[in-house]
């Protein structure tokens, strides 16, 4: 892999090239009910369930979100709280996205668009008001740099070409190759947001021109991970009781690289808790990243 002609590397570590992000783990207040949105609006499969956890995931059987069920879990006020924004299903082309958004139609359900000109979106949000992004990348070549940022936009979505894209098939739920593309956090402060996953964890900083956001990724990705203080001064970090985001998940290549992203984020004064599912750290508004090596 190429290096990337634009974003500011961290001063220390710096996160592999080929990092994949894992899981998102979730928690809401009902599961069958949100078993039943996941599966029959966005397409998942569930690939396990017990009375209370359901692990969902893609036709080729991937393991992408995990939802464990707190009765009465607080859903989230419109404003939004600090955590989750969303969390963001890459699928593997336009075509898919076409077939989604005509699915989408069929259905009747409501969702945001956007054209990223990296990407294409959608957005909708779960029973519990946890966002979820369904988006297409655009190739790489068709991405813009302009004085050493990668060029993002939130422009309006063209919709009759989406749809031509989604050809003559039909939406049979997420289809193989799709992954979990990157997670998008409020937070309170974007420089102590960045001290901890620009500093800490390593991530190169993409995008630093969008108002009130910062968006990070490793080998030159558009983002891994996106951070914003739009949800306002006021806004007050998930608790134990709120449907919320548990923890999100990078895949590392080796267990060396997900030991030494570890020591960095140490290093730079936060704790870091290691277990026999690799090492776990959390933010300063309570969000939770555990590094895992990739199987």
């Amino acid at each position: 892999m190429t290096a990337p002609s634009f974003g500011t590397p961290p001063s220390g570590y710096r996160l592999p090239a080929d990092i994949r992000l894992g899981r998102v783990q979730l928690q809401i207040a009902d599961l069958e009910r949100s078993v039943t949105w996941y599966t029959r609006v966005l397409g998942f499969r569930v690939l396990d369930r017990d009375d209370s956890r359901a692990l969902l995931g893609s036709e080729d059987g991937v393991a992408l979100v995990e939802l464990r069920e707190l009765e009465g879990a607080r859903p989230v006020p419109r404003r939004g709280r600090l955590g989750l924004y969303h969390f963001a299903i890459l699928l593997p082309d336009r075509g898919s996205l076409g077939r989604f958004l005509a699915h989408l139609g069929r259905l009747g359900a409501a969702a945001g668009s956007a054209d990223h000109l990296v990407s294409e979106a959608l957005y909708l949000t779960d029973p519990d008001g946890l966002g979820i992004e369904v988006y297409a990348d655009r190739d790489r070549s068709a991405w813009t740099v302009a004085g050493g940022e990668l060029v993002m936009a939130t422009d309006p979505l063209d919709v009759r070409s989406l749809l031509a894209a989604a050809g003559d098939r039909e939406w049979n739920g997420l289809p193989s190759g799709t992954k979990v593309g990157h997670v998008h956090l409020h937070v309170g402060d974007l420089e102590a947001a960045a001290a901890f996953y620009h500093q800490g964890l390593g991530l190169d900083a993409v995008v630093r021109g969008y108002p009130g956001a910062l968006f990070l990724s490793a080998g030159g990705y558009h983002h891994h991970l996106g951070l914003n203080t739009w949800a306002g001064s006021s806004a007050v970090p998930a608790i134990p009781g709120d449907a919320r985001l548990l923890e999100w998940t990078i895949e590392m290549p080796s267990a060396a690289d997900a030991d030494a992203a570890a020591r960095s984020l140490e290093a730079a004064g936060h704790r870091v808790e290691r277990d026999g599912h690799g090492h776990r750290a959390v933010d300063p508004w309570g969000t939770p990243v555990r590094l895992v090596t990739a199987a």
